[in-house]
């Protein structure tokens, strides 16, 4: 069995409470749970993991390695200025896929642009708690087509 690892980054285990009109009103749980659901219907494993703080989330990077076949990924405000996630990315060569639940490409200047696109598989922005769906569906479809 395939084990993805599900990185959440930071103000993300405030999801329902902040901002619902830009970020809905499920909670972090609500989306984990539903996740884990359907990550049994693709048959792979799901890791979930969620950190306000850039260090634990590289460290988890790096424990990723040789354990995990993809990493789905919302990294939150480290998406726009985290080179050493990036860097973390870049080293392990886990497929990952970045998601976001708003379109970050509608919203501020300072949100359209990714430091962790470059080093992804895809991006996923814009379709709510939806977008951690599609991105998992589109990770584990990327991971199989590269097994072959």
């Amino acid at each position: 069995m395939k084990h993805i690892l599900l990185l959440n980054g930071p103000n993300l285990n405030m999801l329902g409470i902040r901002e619902p009109g830009v970020y809905g009103s499920l909670s972090l749980q609500a989306i984990t749970d539903r996740l884990t659901k359907l990550a049994e219907e693709l048959h792979v494993g799901l890791e979930c993991y969620q950190s306000n703080h850039e260090g634990d989330l590289i460290d988890r990077i790096h424990a990723a390695y040789g354990q995990k076949a993809g990493i789905l990924f919302n990294p939150g405000a480290f998406t726009h200025y985290s080179y050493a996630i990036r860097d973390a990315i870049s080293a392990v060569g886990i497929p990952t896929v970045e998601v976001h639940i708003s379109n970050i490409h509608k919203r501020e200047a300072f949100r359209h642009v990714s430091v962790i696109a470059p080093v992804a598989v895809g991006q996923i922005a814009g379709f709510g708690a939806n977008s951690y769906e599609l991105g998992l569906r589109a990770l584990v479809q990327y991971i199989d087509s590269a097994e072959g």
